[in-house]
């Protein structure tokens, strides 16, 4: 079986749990014979042809264009770093299309019409819809015009069975893919824009959510949370929703040796520095316990719209170096910071999955996490409080503060348990997924 996949993430072209999700996913589709082509949005127009698990690292690529992947072919590069530079992966990818362009394709639907292959249905509308929703002058918008004006080309020149496409900025690709194709779609949810925006959100945003799962022939939803939200925002059908929860690939030779930076208790935030994460939740709890407990250290690792609101308001409280920001860090220094850990903190007002606190579990860091989030239907040995409740996680982490063998040992059973919560038993059920849907597909176009 071979997989179109559509994402917007993948290391090293990664911001956020989307990108760790997809490579860990991919990997372990890898090992049990399932082939992916990957799409990412990538300033040359070219695909990642991942047919064993080591691919994930080496990302092989093939340019679309014959003649440019003759030259590609006929360049000997010194590093995998500086044949991805090449390709144009890069950490923020720049719009290489014109506006001129993006006009022509708001009317490629229609041409549909006059093709042999391609016959209009009513699901055609939920296309309109999506594309109708993807305008706009801002950056984003503009990059994923330009990836989704580029699966029409990809879809047709490759061969496979399924169509796979991850959250909102790759619904439109996967859309065009299954149209051009004919082949079945599914959509990974990993978050909608109830959960990053807090409250009502973009409104292009939502109509195109909407219109990729309904389009779609699956959906995958990584928590029995989201899929509660997606039922009752989105009014999707339950039938068509499976549920298959996030893990996290622990490395063999990973070092899980502690690293201290501070000689006090270090707490750790560790994501987008966002409404929907959090912070200010940790900001407020950081005042709490630093009042009875001046030698902790607290630490945000990450970067975000509410990131100068945030430390504003900590030189207001005087919290001065004991409360730190580290800005973005890249993947040895996340490493690197949950090695110097002792509590981390999630404390997310709407969280799909968080892969983030099965990272610090696997570094042996005791975790806090926020009740509202898909990632505590599948832990145990972690703390579960909600959001809101500030005096409640003071309380915890001054307990474990207090209690330092206590928190080590919750550390290691903590790392225990997420060594079984794996990547491969996630692809078993997502490869289930595929094989029920293909099954349909064939029952429906036989009748």
């Amino acid at each position: 079986m071979k997989v179109l996949m559509f994402t917007w993430e993948f290391p090293p072209f990664i911001s956020g749990g989307l990108g760790m999700a997809c490579y860990g996913m991919v990997q372990s589709l890898l090992k049990i014979g399932i082939k992916v082509d990957l799409v990412l949005p990538t300033r040359d127009l070219v695909y990642f042809p991942l047919s064993i698990p080591e691919d994930v690292d080496n990302l092989p690529a093939v340019f679309i264009e014959p003649k440019k992947h003759k030259e590609y072919s006929s360049i000997s590069f010194g590093s995998v770093k500086e044949r991805l530079d090449y390709i144009g992966i890069t950490k923020h990818p720049e719009s290489y299309i014109q506006l001129g362009e993006i006009k022509k394709f708001f009317r490629l639907s229609k041409s549909y019409e006059s093709s042999e292959q391609v016959h209009w249905t009513d699901s055609d509308k939920l296309l309109d819809e999506a594309l109708i929703n993807l305008t706009g002058e801002e950056d984003l918008i503009r990059k994923v015009q330009e990836y989704t004006l580029r699966a029409q080309k990809v879809a047709s020149t490759l061969k496979y069975d399924i169509v796979h496409a991850h959250d909102w900025l790759c619904y439109p690709a996967g859309m065009i893919a299954r149209k051009v194709s004919g082949k079945p779609l599914v959509v990974h949810i990993h978050a909608t824009e109830f959960d990053r925006s807090g409250g009502p959100g973009d409104e292009r945003i939502h109509n195109i959510e909407y219109a990729g799962m309904m389009f779609a022939d699956r959906v995958i939803a990584v928590s029995q949370y989201t899929a509660q939200m997606i039922m009752s925002r989105y009014i999707i059908d339950s039938g068509n929703i499976r549920i298959v929860h996030n893990a996290f690939s622990v490395k063999e030779d990973m070092n899980d040796t502690k690293q201290r930076i501070f000689k006090g208790p270090t707490i750790l935030f560790l994501g987008r520095i966002t409404l929907q994460k959090g912070p200010d939740y940790f900001l407020e709890v950081a005042e709490k316990v630093l009042f009875k407990y001046p030698h902790a250290r607290f630490i945000v690792a990450g970067t975000g719209d509410m990131g100068r609101m945030l430390l504003h308001r900590s030189a207001q409280l005087r919290l001065k170096n004991r409360f730190l920001f580290t800005g973005f860090l890249n993947r040895k220094q996340v490493e690197r910071i949950l090695l110097a850990a002792d509590v981390y903190v999630m404390p997310s007002v709407s969280e799909p999955f968080g892969i983030a606190p099965l990272e610090a579990m696997a570094y042996g860091v005791t975790s806090i996490i926020s009740k509202q989030s898909g990632v505590a239907e599948v832990v145990n040995n972690v703390f579960k409080i909600d959001f809101w409740d500030t005096d409640r996680m003071a309380e915890t982490i001054g307990y474990l503060i207090e209690n330092p063998e206590l928190c080590k040992k919750m550390g290691h059973d903590s790392k225990e348990e997420v060594n079984h919560i794996l990547w491969d038993a996630a692809a078993d059920k997502i490869r289930d997924v595929y094989i029920h849907v293909l099954e349909d597909f064939l029952a429906t176009n036989k009748a």
